[in-house]
């Protein structure tokens, strides 16, 4: 029987796992629930359910932040949680993990060793940059393409990725993600209206509204506290408190990527220039997204079904295809490009 291969996009957010035996892309939310700091109490999507409802002695930590590992045990108990779901074959197996790149060489190593010296007793694991994962995921041929930009806006960051003749060319990593998009919501909310909503009702006016496609006058009734005499109720906030809160975070987004393609080398920026970019990751399903960045970077903007997963499913591809896998690195390797 073949050793079995997994392929890991571990993401702020959520993780995604694809199990190459049963051919299977799983994911869950990136969240643990502890008891007085502890004990696990749950994990993955249950835990992410007790967000903000939990009592005072149960504490959720989200393992990830900022595109790395901030807490890295916990992150490995979730990682070998989510692994025991899949019990055939996990002992032994190969991995293939997505990182950042525009990270530190041991923000990079936490990623290897968190599966290299996990209870998974991993037999090799080997990494590849999340920007070129993305662009197989999005189906490109990475070999040929004179320019490739990717835009892969997740839950605590956005990556920006330039690509080019089956290389990434530049890349950098924006501390701006869905996350900062609620906390922004929050804000303007409590400063406009005294009131006080949850991250979770933020995150829902975000989705419920978007960047566009919706009526200027619409409205949405959430539960929170007034500030005023601090006694629960409910209130009606108006789409353009959202619109306003999300734009703002975008804003920076976008001059980030025109500043990248300002300072990309001229052959390959003519590449960029005549495709457009494309867009990945959970917060490229936010409505009016794609139309707001066409109108402000006058460029075709390109995304595809479920682009949450591309980068997963660009592991899938590089696992199941020999022709891809030069694309893959081991830390252990001494030409390990990132050190040369």
């Amino acid at each position: 029987m073949f050793r079995n291969i997994y392929g890991l996009d571990l993401g702020t957010y959520e993780v995604k796992i694809y199990n190459k035996r049963k051919d299977k892309i799983v994911k869950e939310k990136n969240v643990i629930a502890m008891r007085d700091r502890k004990h696990v109490f749950s994990v993955g999507d249950d835990a992410y359910e007790m967000y903000e409802k939990a009592p005072e002695n149960i504490h959720v930590v989200f393992p990830m932040n900022n595109g790395v590992i901030a807490h890295f045990n916990d992150m490995q108990y979730l990682l070998q949680y989510l692994l025991a779901k899949e019990p055939q074959g996990i002992g032994r197996a190969n991995y293939v993990v997505a990182v950042p790149t525009d990270v530190t060489e041991v923000e990079k190593r936490a990623f290897y060793d968190l599966v290299f010296h996990s209870a998974a007793k991993a037999k090799s694991v080997q990494i590849v940059e999340r920007g070129i994962a993305d662009a197989i995921g999005l189906g490109l041929d990475i070999r040929s393409e004179q320019g490739i930009f990717i835009a892969n806006f997740g839950g605590g960051t956005t990556e920006l990725s330039v690509i080019s003749s089956g290389g990434m060319v530049m890349n950098r990593l924006i501390q701006i993600g869905g996350m900062h998009f609620d906390e922004a919501i929050v804000n303007r909310v409590r400063h406009n209206r005294d009131f006080l909503i949850g991250r979770l009702t933020a995150e829902n006016l975000c989705r419920r509204f978007g960047v566009f496609d919706e009526a200027a006058d619409a409205e949405l009734t959430v539960a929170g506290r007034s500030l005023i005499n601090g006694v629960p109720q409910q209130k009606s906030i108006p789409i353009g408190i959202v619109r306003a809160s999300i734009k703002e975070q975008l804003e920076e987004c976008v001059r980030a990527i025109r500043s990248m393609i300002e300072r990309t080398p001229p052959d390959v920026r003519r590449g960029i220039l005549s495709t457009g970019i494309y867009i990945t990751g959970g917060l490229a399903n936010l409505k009016g997204l794609t139309t707001y960045l066409e109108e402000t970077l006058h460029l075709p903007v390109i995304t595809k079904q479920d682009p949450e997963l591309c980068a997963v499913s660009g592991l899938r591809k590089i696992i199941s295809d020999k022709n891809y896998r030069n694309l893959t690195y081991s830390m252990l390797d001494e030409d390990y490009r990132w050190l040369r």
